[in-house]
C-alpha cells in the first residue's frame, strides 16, 4: 500500500512531464519553421515588441521575450523550488541513503560537461558559455523514457527525476553566482529581509497565498533591479511555502463524516435547492479542505500543469527560433563544443562516476537497474534544452552570433543524446526480455 501511495503520484508526475516534452518538441519545430519562413520578420518583431505598464513616477516596459524569460521562468523556478523542498522533506532525497545515488549521477552530469567545455573551448569570447551543457531537461528526458513504456524500470525513472532535480539546483546556483549582473547590495538586502519574514511566518505555521503573491512580486522586482536574475526569486520564494498540514487525516475524516450527516439530515424535498444548513456545511467543507491540504503540494499541483503545458512550451517557442539564413555569422566551433559537451560530457561523467561509486560501495543501486541502464540514462541526460537555452541567453545576451550558435549546438547535442540514449535503453530492454524467455 505504501508503495502504491509513492508510485501513483510519481507516475502522474512522469505523465505530465512526458506530455510536456512532446509539447516542447512541437514548439521547437514550430519556432524553427516560423523563424526560417517568409514570415520570419513577424517572429522576430513579436518577441521584441515591448510590453509593460506605467503609473505616476514608475514604469516597467520590457520586450515580450524578456517577460517570458524573466517573469514566466520565475514561476518555472518557483515550481522547481517546490519540487526540491518536497523531495528533500518527504521524497526521494529525504535521507542520505536515498540522496547519494542520484547525487553522484548529478555531480557527474554537471562537472564533466563543464570541464570538457573548458578544455575544448579555445575562444575567450565564448568562455562564459561553460554552464550551458550542465543542465538536463527533465520534460524531454521523461518524454523519451515514455516512448519506451514499461520496458524501463520505475526505479530508473525515479533516479532520472531525482538527479535532474539536483542538477536543476546546481544550475540555479550557477545562474545566481556567475550569470548575474552588477549587484545592487541594498536591493538584495531588502529582498532577503522580506524573504526572511516569509520564512519566519512559515516556521510559525502562518501562511497566506495572498501575502506570498504580494511579497513575491516585490521580491521579484527587487531582484530584477538589483542585478541578480529575477528567476532566482522564484526559487527562494518556494522555500517559504510550508509543507505541513494544519490538521491530520483522522481529524479531517471525522469532520467530513459530521458534515455529511448534517447535510443529509437537513435535505429538502426540492432537491435542486440547498437549505441554509447545507450551504453553511459546504462552506465548512471548504474551510476544512484548506486546513487539510498541504500548501506546498496544493501550489505545486495547481502550477505544475501551467508550467508543463504553457510556460515551458512558450519559452521554447520564443527562444528556439534560430534563423539559419541570416547575415549574423555562426560560430561553428561553439556549436561543435556545446554538442560534444552535451553528448560526451554527460554520458562519460555520469556513467564513470556512478561506476566508481558503486565499486567503492559508496552507493547501492536498485536490483532492477544495471550499468547499461545508467549508460542509456546518461546519454538522455545530455538533453539539456530548456535550462541550457536559458543559460545561453544569459551567457550571450549581448552576442547574437554566439547565442544562435549556442542554441544550434544545444539542439544538435540534445537530439544526438536523446536518440543514442533511447537506442541503448531499447536494446537493453529487449535483451532483458529475451533472457527472461530463455
Amino acid at each position: 500500500m505504501l508503495t502504491n501511495k509513492i508510485v501513483t503520484p510519481f507516475q502522474k508526475f512522469t505523465k505530465i512531464e512526458s506530455f510536456s516534452g512532446i509539447l516542447l518538441i512541437l514548439a521547437t519545430v514550430i519556432a524553427l519553421i516560423w523563424a526560417n519562413s517568409p514570415f520570419s520578420e513577424s517572429y522576430i518583431s513579436l518577441w521584441n515588441s515591448k510590453v509593460g505598464f506605467s503609473f505616476t513616477g514608475f514604469e516597467l516596459y520590457k520586450p515580450l521575450l524578456l517577460w517570458i524569460n524573466d517573469l514566466l521562468m520565475a514561476i518555472f523556478f518557483f515550481v522547481i523550488g517546490l519540487e526540491i523542498k518536497r523531495e528533500f522533506l518527504v521524497g526521494e532525497l529525504n535521507s542520505t541513503k536515498k540522496m547519494v545515488f542520484p547525487l553522484v549521477g548529478a555531480l557527474g552530469g554537471m562537472l564533466f560537461p563543464v570541464l570538457l567545455f573548458v578544455v575544448i573551448n579555445k575562444n575567450p569570447e565564448t568562455a562564459s558559455g561553460w554552464g550551458i551543457p550542465m543542465a538536463t531537461d527533465i520534460a524531454f528526458a521523461l518524454a523519451i523514457l515514455k516512448l519506451l513504456g514499461n520496458k524501463v524500470p520505475m526505479a530508473l525513472k525515479i533516479f532520472l527525476t531525482a538527479f535532474a532535480i539536483i542538477d536543476d539546483m546546481g544550475a540555479v546556483l550557477i545562474i545566481a553566482i556567475f550569470y548575474s549582473g552588477n549587484i545592487e547590495i541594498m536591493m538584495v538586502l531588502i529582498a532577503l529581509a522580506l524573504l526572511g519574514v516569509l520564512y519566519f511566518l512559515s516556521y510559525k505555521g502562518i501562511y497566506s497565498k495572498f501575502v506570498l503573491l504580494l511579497v513575491g512580486a516585490v521580491v521579484w522586482f527587487l531582484f530584477l533591479k538589483s542585478g541578480i536574475h529575477p528567476t532566482i526569486a522564484g526559487l527562494l520564494l518556494a522555500f517559504s511555502v510550508p509543507l505541513r498540514q494544519k490538521i491530520n487525516t483522522e481529524t479531517f475524516i471525522n469532520s467530513l463524516n459530521q458534515i455529511s450527516e448534517r447535510i443529509k439530515s437537513s435535505s429538502q424535498e426540492t432537491k435542486s435547492v440547498l437549505s441554509e444548513v447545507q450551504i453553511e456545511e459546504i462552506d465548512n467543507l471548504e474551510d476544512w479542505t484548506v486546513k487539510y491540504q498541504s500548501p506546498l503540494q496544493h501550489l505545486e499541483h495547481r502550477l505544475h500543469d501551467w508550467v508543463a503545458y504553457f510556460i515551458i512550451p512558450l519559452f521554447a517557442l520564443a527562444n528556439a527560433g534560430v534563423v539559419f539564413n541570416t547575415n549574423v555569422p555562426l560560430d561553428q566551433s561553439l556549436i561543435i563544443t556545446i554538442s560534444i559537451c552535451l553528448v560526451v560530457g554527460n554520458s562519460v561523467g555520469i556513467t564513470s562516476l556512478v561506476f566508481f561509486a558503486k565499486k567503492l560501495k559508496i552507493i547501492t543501486m536498485p536490483k532492477e537497474i544495471n550499468m547499461k541502464h545508467i549508460l542509456g540514462v546518461s546519454f538522455i541526460a545530455g538533453v539539456g534544452f530548456t535550462m541550457a537555452i536559458f543559460i545561453a541567453s544569459l551567457a550571450f545576451a549581448n552576442s547574437p552570433e554566439y547565442l544562435d550558435s549556442a542554441k544550434i549546438g544545444i539542439l544538435i547535442g540534445s537530439l544526438v543524446s536523446g536518440v543514442i540514449g533511447y537506442l541503448i535503453l531499447a536494446q537493453t530492454a529487449n535483451k532483458n526480455r529475451n533472457t527472461q524467455k530463455l
